[in-house]
């Protein structure tokens, strides 16, 4: 394949999943800025929920992450059979899941009055997280269908159903937050209902794209006969877990982050809400080709095309990088705007404002190790990322981020400190280990 090439497969591959993972970040987005026009309060109440509850739910899409490579290496080995015994057993072990994280959603509820926030954050955050928590089960159902279809490079349906989650999730906070149409304002409760709805609705659609596409229609007339066999649970969640652990030391790290801004005050932690929501949109476009990466890869390995896989995981660093680089100049220069978007009180909108310029700081490097998560992935080279994740946030960012901020006298700013430093750190790392295990497949 030439470069040209590469680069249109991997773009044809990543703006679907950009925007289907931009569905996801952007009903929290959509929560943040609707509710945000109640008060820094009730903005600093969705924060702490969201902060809480984005560590399950990225586990829950990290595992359920194992199924693309693996899906995508049978799918370039043309082996129908083995991408759709995948598929069984990816469905019930995901299931299994979004139950079990459901019920250790509901008793993290107990947690929230020993973690030193503000009282009256608690008071709305409970049971928006609750609602959250229901959403879980029918999330990764989605998943579900969603890997699989990516799996076999088919990305564009996903989006629109994510898109069209959205566009509902935004249409009920309309409804349910500040009370239109005769129904009763509910406030923070009300996004949390929007959220759920929206979820079950995507389900919904997923599952029935399956059911009714009829380029499925193969793999649904095998999917009765395949036999459930451990071994098979074991080769997804041998990806999947490693997955999801990376997903909960990085965003864990940033939960934590939030937790330690919140003994600052809500005024801070309601900043801090606006800097990680506009953080996590960028973030989750580089996903998308972070996910590109991963089927390319994975397709390439099932062909044992090392080459191509080699030039594929390149070019998915090289596009990353410079769309990050645009998204660093775009946070610079609207970071006055941009904040005023979610609240009109100013000491908000200033301390947003500032720490929107160490966000696009660091955008490259979350760029980068995003992707690079994303090509090792689909060499199915998934322990040592996971530690050098662990090591990055939880070894540097954190304790970094705590001296800054605390030590130093630096607040909100040193904690933001110790994340950049942290991506950083994982950003190079990635990328020597997949040149490292790339040059060994070509010798």
């Amino acid at each position: 394949m030439t470069l040209k090439e590469h680069y249109q497969k991997n773009i044809s591959l990543a703006y679907p999943v950009m925007l289907s993972q931009l569905g996801h970040i952007m009903v929290a987005v959509a929560d943040s800025v609707m509710v945000g026009r109640l008060g820094a309060v009730q903005l600093a109440s969705v924060s702490l929920a969201v902060s809480v509850f984005t560590l399950f739910m990225l586990f829950g899409i990290g595992v359920s992450f194992g199924m693309t490579p693996l899906v995508a290496a049978a799918d370039g080995a043309n082996d129908k059979v083995l991408s759709t015994r995948y598929l069984k057993h990816g469905f019930l072990l995901n299931t299994a899941l979004g139950v079990i994280l459901t019920l250790l959603c509901l008793l993290a509820v107990y947690i929230f009055p020993y973690l030193g926030q503000d009282e009256k954050v608690l008071i709305d955050a409970v049971p928006f997280f609750l609602m959250m928590a229901l959403s879980l089960l029918p999330l990764m159902l989605f998943q579900t269908f969603r890997q699989f279809a990516e799996g076999l490079s088919m990305t564009r349906q996903a989006m629109i159903i994510s898109v069209g989650g959205n566009l509902v999730n935004i249409g009920l906070n309309y409804l349910l937050i500040f009370g239109h149409w005769g129904f009763e304002p509910m406030g923070v409760l009300g996004a949390g209902i929007a959220t759920l709805i929206s979820r079950i609705m995507m389900a919904i659609a997923m599952g029935g794209f399956f059911l009714w596409y009829h380029r499925f229609k193969r793999y649904r007339g095998i999917y009765a006969s395949i036999v459930i066999k451990w071994q098979v649970f074991k080769d997804i969640l041998r990806i999947g877990v490693p997955s999801g652990l990376q997903f909960i030391f990085e965003i864990g790290a940033f939960s934590a982050s939030a937790i330690m801004v919140g003994w600052l005050g809500a005024i801070p932690l309601a900043s801090h809400q606006i800097a990680v929501n506009l953080s996590g949109v960028t973030y989750m476009i580089a996903t998308g080709i972070s996910a590109a990466a991963s089927i390319r890869v994975g397709n390439q390995l099932g062909r044992k095309d090392y080459l191509n896989l080699r030039t594929a995981g390149m070019t998915c660093f090289i596009m990353v990088t410079a769309l990050m680089i645009f998204f660093s100049l775009f946070f610079v220069l609207t970071r006055y705007y941009l904040p005023s978007l979610y609240v009109d009180e100013v000491e908000v909108i200033t301390l947003a404002s500032s720490l929107l310029i160490i966000v696009a700081f660091y955008q490259i490097s979350d760029g980068v190790q995003s992707v690079g998560l994303g090509a090792l992935r689909g060499l199915g080279d998934v322990k040592v990322p996971t530690l050098v994740t662990l090591i990055s946030y939880w070894g540097v960012a954190i304790p970094l981020g705590y001296v800054a901020g605390f030590v130093l006298g630096w607040d909100a700013y040193g904690v933001w400190f110790g994340l950049s430093v942290g991506l950083t750190l994982a950003a190079v790392a990635h990328v020597a280990r997949f040149r490292k295990l790339t040059k060994r497949l070509l010798a």
